[in-house]
């Protein structure tokens, strides 16, 4: 998922390795449905991401210990707990409630929507005047959700309704965590990455009691959590701040795009899920929204005629 709220200095560099890092980030972040799908119902939500955020800061602490770098988590206790909250341990849970009903094609595709719910909270909050282009995104991507929607409320009922009220929630918290970074403490993203992660695995732990394991999990299961963790978690957000280190905020924000493709690709590859023209038409006007929203493309204006 997008750890949109961790500022870092553009740099303008841009080459193959680059791009070939964005596609595996893709494909990292794509699989990460992929691998919540698998152990939700085993494991119940809450387990399941204690598991997660747990090995991801452990994880992290040990890349912390190679490059010797110390986080002073008691110094900016409030803020680690308030951006481990927001982009960590709310939006985790919500999907992997998510992930017991719906698929992981939809998963991915509803993640994709955060930009667009960036742009509804930027509105909100910080009165930004939204442009053309934003509100044809905007309406383009609850066009795709709603697509989304009516196929699985004819497939699943008023399960996956629910289910998918939680993943857009999720997203939603993704964008209000974007939002609060631009009030927050200035730590490197790495601190961030790192002191939230901890934060958020103090805040699921006490649900684990409430909300235990429904089964004990096969090999496969744990081996997909421990990816889940250490693969989806903590070396995506470190492969993301490499590539923002290497061509920037804006063009690193295109992995957006490409992490629905993989989600739809992994499902079918290994959940067998199929993939319907709902989900690829609901896909395709996610995807334009966010661009659009984004101001990856935008509308140019209707040049005026002069008139004699």
């Amino acid at each position: 998922m997008l750890c949109s709220g961790f500022i870092i200095q553009e740099c303008k560099t841009k080459s193959l390795p680059s791009l070939l890092r964005l596609f595996i980030l893709a494909a990292i972040w794509g699989a990460s449905f992929l691998f919540m799908r698998m152990a939700a119902n085993s494991l119940g939500p809450a387990v399941l991401i204690e598991l997660r955020v747990g090995f991801a800061a452990i994880t992290l602490f040990i890349f912390a210990m190679y490059l010797r770098k110390q986080l002073a988590f008691t110094t900016h206790k409030k803020h680690f707990f308030i951006i481990g909250a927001l982009n960590s341990a709310l939006p985790f849970l919500l999907f992997a409630y998510a992930a017991q009903t719906i698929n992981a094609s939809t998963l991915s595709i509803l993640n994709s929507t955060t930009p667009i719910w960036g742009a509804i909270v930027g509105i909100v909050w910080s009165k930004t005047k939204p442009t053309k282009s934003m509100l044809l995104g905007l309406l383009l991507g609850l066009t795709g959700v709603a697509i989304l929607v009516g196929q699985n409320s004819l497939i699943i009922d008023t399960q996956a309704i629910t289910a998918i009220v939680a993943a857009l929630c999720a997203s939603l918290s993704y964008a209000i965590a974007s939002h609060y970074t631009k009030h927050a403490p200035k730590l490197s993203a790495f601190d961030n990455a790192h002191g939230s992660m901890w934060a958020a695995s103090i805040m699921v732990l006490p649900l684990i009691f409430v909300i235990p394991a429904r089964e004990i999990p096969s090999n496969e299961v744990m081996l997909g959590v421990v990816a889940l963790g250490v693969l989806c978690t903590a070396v995506a957000y470190i492969l993301f701040f490499r590539l923002i280190d290497d061509i920037g905020p804006t063009s690193a924000l295109t992995v957006t795009f490409l992490i629905p493709l993989f989600g739809i690709v992994w499902g079918n590859l290994i959940l067998d899920e199929q993939i319907g023209p709902n989900t690829l038409v609901g896909a395709l006007c996610v995807i334009a929204g966010t661009m659009l929203v984004t101001g990856f493309i935008r509308i140019k204006p209707f040049l005026k005629r002069n008139t004699l």
